[in-house]
């Protein structure tokens, strides 16, 4: 039987982010005759704005969050089975992937009226990354109750508890919902004076919103192609380095081949010199039992 908090959790982390706290208040005195429901009521938290963003994607778009979760299982099992080939191209496929469900929440926000800054949007994805790192993480994403971004620091486990609504929202998977029609106003003809102005300004909201989206986006690019860089000139340091160890390895392998058959010489005329002293040793002994016998 599923929590009865779990399911009013799953309505309540669904609805638009300035909704929260009212509704939240309202379900306390709903289910005040049931004092322990209630207290579990009122500690949920409000979530933060990256938390909401990734709620609204696990709600809104199922199959994208299934998608990334997906290949965050192949990740660590590529990992897990040292697949360096497999790992590099899950590692590609998992950037391509959060950087694209990250736009598309993004849209998805937008479409509720909210904007996504680029550092909630930076929050949004480290939260899909980490999801695709850490089997706890993902669980913790799909169950939808996020009230805080999670990242993955790449020592131990994801530390989830803190971002969860309840403990008990590990393992729960959040209901997928629909977007909800916007309510249809009363129309009314009403010529405004003013609306050629109010069309520009807005046309200028959107035209500095876009100025600002596209700069966000070449500084990301710009980054992206800074590590890049980064990469490939370590790739080349680390190449010229391998190749300098193989021509000292190739080296002293020659000197130790050269060492070896000095060696072996050099045995030859030990044995020589072992052989020609056992004679002059039995000479000696031979001419001292000469003289012995002759001085007698």
């Amino acid at each position: 039987m599923t929590d009865p908090l779990l399911e009013l959790a799953d309505g309540l982390y669904a609805l638009p982010l300035g909704d929260f706290t009212p509704a939240r208040d309202a379900l306390v005195k709903e289910h005040k005759a049931d004092k322990e429901l209630a207290s579990r009521i009122k500690t949920l938290r409000k979530p933060s704005l990256a938390a909401w963003v990734v709620n609204l994607l696990v709600r809104r778009d199922a199959a994208q969050v299934d998608q990334v979760l997906q290949v965050g299982t192949a990740l660590r099992e590529a990992q897990a089975n040292l697949d360096g080939e497999e790992l590099r191209a899950l590692t590609r496929q998992r950037r391509q992937l959060t950087a694209a469900v990250t736009t598309q929440a993004r849209g998805l926000a937008r479409e509720e009226g909210v904007k996504v800054t680029p550092a909630v949007a930076d929050q949004v994805e480290a939260t899909l990354t980490a999801a695709m790192v850490d089997e706890g993480a993902a669980r913790a994403v799909r169950s939808g109750l996020l009230v805080a971004a999670l990242v993955a620091t790449g020592v131990g486990e994801v530390d989830v508890a803190p971002a969860l609504a309840v403990p008990e929202a590990l393992g729960f998977e959040a209901a997928p919902r629909e977007a909800q029609p916007a309510p249809r106003p009363e129309l009314r003809v009403v010529p405004d004076p003013e609306a050629d102005t109010k069309a520009l300004r807005a046309a200028e909201e959107r035209l500095a919103t876009a100025r600002r989206e596209h700069e966000a986006a070449r500084e990301a690019a710009a980054a992206s192609a800074a590590e890049v860089e980064q990469l490939q000139a370590r790739s080349l340091q680390l190449q010229s380095e391998v190749d300098e160890l193989r021509g000292r390895i190739a080296q002293l392998e020659a000197d130790m081949e050269e060492n070896d058959d000095e060696l072996a010489d050099a045995e030859d005329v030990r044995a020589e010199a072992d052989d020609a002293a056992a004679a002059t040793t039995r000479a000696l002994a031979e001419a001292e039992a000469e003289v012995e016998r002759l001085s007698r």
